[in-house]
């Protein structure tokens, strides 16, 4: 299920979601949204509405030690209050003693990040990231879309996976980190 999509355009991050809620072959138009702000954080989720939720109304961002640069903050201090956050709301999944969750996209000062289930913090070298199960056909639509605007690019994206991925479902929903 889903189609998340992110961009870079000079100091700015904008993230795109579908609205799609998939259990098996049942499908959900939801009003929830998947992207969203948390103070100066953009995320966009997939995996699970409840990891969602969590993010968005449960995480306290820890404030970031400016000793620390921005990759060192996000595997440090920012991935244990998500993994405090998801214990404490009864979503993350703990086998043969490692911890996982779901997959999502974060916007932070201007750039763009992978946080993958194991909480590994990702940065792609090109200036665009998509996760769910249309983020192959994403990002083929953003790497051809170069040069148009960002907003335009992320529907375009999330329009091609909509077209062919059974999960993806409109309408889009599209946010801006600070």
């Amino acid at each position: 299920m889903t189609c998340v999509v992110g961009l870079v355009e000079g100091d700015k991050v904008y993230l795109g979601a579908d609205s799609a809620g998939v259990s098996g072959w049942d499908l959900t138009i939801r009003a929830d949204p998947k992207v969203f702000r948390n103070g100066n954080m953009a995320m966009g989720f997939t995996t699970s509405y409840r990891m969602g939720q969590l993010l968005r109304y449960a995480l306290k961002v820890p404030l970031h030690d400016p000793e620390l640069d921005v990759m060192a903050y996000l595997t440090t201090a920012f991935v244990n209050g998500v993994r405090d956050c998801l214990k404490a709301g009864g979503y993350a999944i703990k086998e043969k003693e490692q911890e996982s969750a779901g997959s999502f996209l974060l916007g932070y000062r201007g750039g763009l990040y992978v946080v993958d289930s194991d909480y590994q913090v990702g940065q792609p070298v090109d200036p665009y990231a998509a996760v769910g199960c249309g983020a192959s056909i994403a990002l083929g639509a953003l790497y051809a879309t170069a040069g148009q605007e960002p907003d335009a690019r992320i529907r375009v994206a999330l329009a091609a996976a909509e077209q062919h991925s059974a999960g993806v479902r409109g309408p889009f929903v599209v946010t801006v980190s600070a």
